[in-house]
C-alpha cells in the first residue's frame, strides 16, 4: 500500500456548523488518504470532492439507483447512503482501481464489446454491482444476474447489453 500525504492520527475538532471534524485515513484503490472532513460527509462526496475520484457518479443521492457503488472490502454499497467514517480501516475500490498494472477489468472490456452503455452514467456503478455479483457467484442465470443486479437503474435502456456483458465474463470465469 502506499501513502499519498502523511498521516494526522485522529483528532475531532468542532466546526461551526456544530458537527465535528474528523481526521479519517481511506485506503481507496490500495492507496492510504488522509482526510479532514465533517463526520456528516458521505463515501461518495469524500471520494468525489476529497480525493478526486469522479468515477463514482452521484445519481439520486438516496440510494435509489445505484449510480454510486462502490466497493467496501469486496462488497458493494452505496457510496451516497455510507458514511465516508464508516469506511476507515476497510478497503474502498471505485471504479479507478479496477484496472490492474494497466489493463481494464474483463467487466470494463465486456461492457465495451457489448456496448453496455449509452450515455454512460450509470455504468461505473453497474460495472461495480457486476464485479460484486461475479465474486458472490451470483450469476447462475440470466434471472438472477437481473435479480442481484435491479438496484442498478439504467435510463437508457442498456439492460440487454449490460446482462449480456456480465453473462460473458462469468462463462468466461467458469470456463
Amino acid at each position: 500500500m502506499s501513502r499519498d500525504d502523511g498521516h494526522r492520527g485522529a483528532g475531532r475538532t468542532v466546526t461551526p456548523t456544530g458537527a465535528t471534524g474528523i481526521d479519517l485515513t481511506l485506503t481507496v484503490n490500495g492507496a492510504l488518504r488522509d482526510l479532514r472532513i465533517d463526520n456528516r460527509v458521505t463515501l461518495l462526496d469524500a471520494l468525489r470532492d476529497e480525493v478526486g475520484l469522479t468515477g463514482t457518479k452521484k445519481g439520486c443521492d438516496q440510494g435509489a439507483c445505484g449510480a454510486c457503488t462502490v466497493l467496501v472490502d469486496d462488497r458493494r454499497v452505496l457510496a451516497c447512503l455510507t458514511l465516508a467514517a464508516q469506511c476507515e480501516g476497510r478497503r474502498v475500490t471505485t471504479i479507478e482501481g479496477l484496472a490492474e498494472d494497466g489493463r481494464r477489468h474483463p467487466l470494463q472490456d465486456a461492457f465495451l464489446r457489448h456496448d453496455g452503455f449509452q450515455c454512460g452514467y450509470c455504468t461505473p456503478g453497474q460495472i461495480m454491482s457486476a464485479v460484486a455479483l461475479l465474486r458472490e457467484g451470483r450469476a447462475g442465470s440470466d434471472e438472477e444476474i437481473r435479480e442481484f443486479m435491479s438496484g442498478n437503474i439504467c435510463r437508457c435502456g442498456a439492460y440487454p447489453n449490460i446482462l449480456a456483458a456480465i453473462r460473458e465474463v462469468a462463462r468466461e470465469a467458469v470456463g
